[in-house]
């Protein structure tokens, strides 16, 4: 049996020791050719307790609730209207019905009246936008049941 004896680099050791420190590591790994030195450090805290990682082994289940209400949402970017004109009756009230095309309300965009149907079926559940409210494109201002 043959015996080998290895030199290994001290500096290596020690510069590697310095990166544990330097990156907040508690372990590294350098290898070259046919030589592989590794170095870890158990971390501790500031008054020598041993850090333990934190588990968390009671957990409640979060209730998920299912939402069937269905959003209508701006086509356009504009000001909203919930009438054909100020003091008019509104399009649309909470509680009521509405058929696919109805108008649900008018979005102004550059001087241009846009009226937008309503996508579906439904009765009116809640209206999230105020009359003269800016609305972004894609942002609710409707939602149906």
């Amino acid at each position: 049996m043959k015996s080998y004896k290895m030199k290994i680099n001290k500096n290596i050791i020690k510069e590697l020791n310095d990166y544990l420190d330097e990156f907040n590591l508690t372990e590294i790994e350098y290898t070259e050719k046919d030589i592989k030195v590794k170095v870890s450090k158990l971390r501790s805290s500031k008054n020598n307790e041993t850090i333990e990682p934190i588990v968390v082994k009671n957990f409640k289940k979060k209730e998920v609730s299912i939402d069937n209400s269905k959003k209508i949402t701006s086509p356009i970017i504009g000001t909203a209207y919930l009438a054909p004109e100020p003091g008019g009756k509104k399009f649309i009230e909470i509680g009521q019905k509405l058929k696919k095309g109805d108008t649900v309300m008018i979005v102004e965009a550059m001087k241009t009246m846009n009226h937008v149907p309503s996508p579906m079926d439904g009765v009116v559940k809640e209206i999230s936008v105020e009359d003269g409210q800016p609305v972004e494109f894609g942002q609710t201002i409707a939602t149906l049941e």
